[in-house]
């Protein structure tokens, strides 16, 4: 039987950016996931402060040269690798000048949220999605990790539901601490629509706060996972609402829940033809 391939998306992992638990959860699963057989890809914005030469980040000709469009405007995609040789894992690397290339992360000197996340946020989902397309490699299951990967749900129930690549996949998002910091421009969800979109695909994101993006993501899921303890009470309700499929949060790295969660989904369909 062919291995399940697995798409992790996220926008922090250790050791290359280290901001929250996430960049723990990130490093950890997709080992144990290898480990047990699976395919892994990883993919991460290349912000300004992750450091290229320690990391050992080179250009992939291949996949770079992209333009990537938001409000009209062509945005060059860059597509990095470095290796983790402990796990002898990839991570591909997205790059913008305009958009990563900035010492802070999210917020400047300041500490006020930039006022582009939106724009970052877009330029990463649909830049994660072509690069995986230009890799020719079609997962089964694509996890979402952190608040900026929350449009990939959405634009893989629509825009790419019957691309070759994706149109088996899977869409499993995670769900972590509510970060009050999070405030995208009311633009964000009109610039966000892509082909086969409309308004009503993107209704659940507009408020552009975490809970937005975390409702608006899991609303276009296949699974979601409770990936902390502290999760806000809105989302909790609509997850109930919704009636998918859950993981609750354990605090153990045990990664035997995902793993039966990644091939209970994976094998759905062959499930329902049986």
């Amino acid at each position: 039987m062919a291995k399940t391939k697995l798409l992790f998306i996220t926008h922090e992992m250790s050791p290359f950016l280290e901001l929250t638990k996430i960049s723990e959860i990130t490093r950890q699963l997709p080992q144990a996931m290898q480990d047990k057989g699976l395919e892994i890809r990883i993919l991460m914005p290349r912000f300004g402060n992750i450091n290229e030469r320690r990391n050992r980040l080179h250009e992939v000709i291949r996949l770079s040269g992209m333009n990537i469009i938001i409000d009209d405007n062509d945005n060059p995609l860059i597509i990095k690798v470095a290796s983790i040789p402990a796990a002898r894992m990839q991570v591909y690397f997205l790059d913008n000048e305009e958009y990563f290339q900035r010492k802070y992360v999210f917020t400047d000197k300041e500490n006020k949220f930039y006022d582009d996340n939106d724009e970052r946020a877009i330029f990463f989902c649909k830049g994660a999605l072509e690069t995986v397309k230009k890799l020719g490699w079609s997962p089964d299951v694509v996890h979402c990790h952190g608040w900026m990967t929350a449009l990939v749900p959405v634009y893989l129930k629509t825009t790419y539901k019957n691309d070759p690549t994706f149109k088996n996949a899977k869409a499993v998002y995670s769900v972590y601490d509510n970060d009050p910091a999070v405030k995208l421009k009311p633009e964000f969800a009109r610039k966000a629509i892509m082909n086969d979109m409309t308004e009503a695909h993107v209704e659940n994101y507009k408020n552009g706060d975490c809970d937005a993006l975390n409702i608006g993501a899991i609303s276009h899921s296949d699974a979601v996972v409770y990936a902390t303890e502290n999760i806000s009470e809105e989302v909790l309700k609509f997850v109930k609402k919704a009636n998918k499929p859950t993981l609750d949060y354990i605090s153990t790295s045990d990664y035997e829940n995902y793993y039966n969660l990644y091939e209970e989904i994976a094998n759905e369909e062959l499930v329902s033809l049986a």
